[in-house]
């Protein structure tokens, strides 16, 4: 699947079925089952998994430009599809298992939504140190305890990719993931989901109460779950979560144009972008600061594409800057159109609560520039 032909199917459903459904689905709360679905019947469900197993075999690039025409419509969406993307690569990783061929097999058909349950209560934004322990079950599989936090898709998923400390685990990185099925006993989500932004994601903490999971749905060797967070899901998610900023930033300027250019001084004869330079002025640096967001995304890709000295580096950085951008665009959105933006004609105030969560969503932003500033004095990230 080309990132091309899997942008235009991202279009597609963002037509179809996102637009028209994202303002009430925010102002409920409500997870888009209905989304979801025509993900799956389009096979974007399945892109990031290889051929073999009926995948379309996409890369970053892929992944980024169908998470940024996602996130124009609907924000939660695309962080759904997102964590379901990243779950998905990392169970493509795993060794085979009949088990978890049956899982890729099922992702492939679009039939199958998974993602990630690394945060804990205990630990917080440290998504990559989880504080519970995995108890083995002498070779049968292992139990797991754990109360985990800002659960993308709680409740809806069909699976989660889980970590917990390995049994014999010395330090907070010695981790191993798991596959454990939604209807695994023990395992509830803990509460509702009611958040400022990405209302309609479902985001809510889930607890594994002594899960059992067997030995077949391990999905890294005891002790190599931090390696595969690493490497698989961080620069993946970094990458993904700057494209929904970008996509969130797009939607911004292309409202705040539709407004300027449709809202009127009857008095004056003009509209507010024809009558007002500064107006005119803000929406020019909206759109500087969305094509300077895009232009980093592309690097970031390029750089994932083929890696070298400077590709972690990259990687820190097009999430913190992702965030920081999208916050001050929508933000000068709002501002521009003013009364209309504040009272929800727009849909830029749903963009302004969305465009927050990208800071806080762990590796937050403050976490960030700390790794970037490790890694420009040559420090150590861990």
């Amino acid at each position: 699947m080309t990132s091309e032909s899997a942008a235009r199917l991202a279009k597609d459903v963002a037509a179809s079925t996102l637009t028209a459904a994202a303002a009430e689905n925010d102002r409920l709360g409500r997870f888009s089952s209905e989304a979801m679905d025509a993900l799956g019947r389009a096979g974007l469900l399945g892109m990031m998994l290889p051929a073999d197993v009926g995948g379309g075999a996409a890369g970053p690039r892929a992944l980024a430009d169908v998470v940024a025409a996602l996130a124009e419509a609907d924000a939660s969406v695309a962080m759904v599809f997102l964590m379901h993307s990243l779950a998905a690569a990392t169970i493509a990783a795993a060794r085979r298992t009949p088990a978890l061929e049956q899982v890729l097999g099922e992702i492939a058909a679009g039939r199958h939504v998974s993602t990630l349950a690394f945060s804990e209560a205990g630990s917080r934004s440290h998504f990559w140190a989880p504080v519970s322990r995995a108890v083995s079950l002498n070779g049968s599989g292992a139990r797991i305890s754990a109360r985990k936090s800002f659960v993308t898709g709680a409740g809806h998923v069909h699976s989660y990719v889980t970590s917990a400390l390995a049994p014999g685990g010395a330090g907070p990185t010695d981790s191993t993931l798991y596959l454990v099925d939604a209807k695994t006993a023990g395992l509830t989500v803990s509460a509702p989901w009611d958040g400022l932004g990405l209302r309609a994601n479902a985001s809510s903490p889930v607890t594994l109460d002594g899960c059992v999971v067997p030995a077949d749905r391990r999905l890294t060797e005891d002790g190599a779950g931090f390696a595969a967070m690493l490497n698989i899901v961080l620069p993946l998610f970094n990458v993904g979560q700057a494209a929904v900023s970008l996509g969130i930033c797009r939607s911004a300027v292309a409202a705040t144009v539709g407004h300027l250019k449709t809202a009127r001084f009857e008095h004056l004869g003009a509209t507010l972008g024809e009558a007002l330079p500064n107006l005119r002025a803000n929406v020019a640096a909206m759109q500087v600061e969305t094509d300077g967001l895009a232009a980093r995304v592309d690097d970031t890709v390029k750089h994932l594409e083929t890696p070298g000295d400077l590709t972690m580096l990259r990687v820190l950085e097009v999430k913190a800057a992702g965030s920081e951008v999208a916050i001050d665009v929508t933000a000068l959105a709002m501002r521009t159109c003013g009364g209309a933006a504040l009272s929800r004609q727009t849909g830029i105030e749903r963009l302004f609560r969305d465009a927050q969560a990208g800071a806080v969503m762990a590796p937050t932003t403050d976490v960030l520039r700390e790794f970037i500033g490790k890694a420009m004095l040559g420090l150590p990230l861990f």
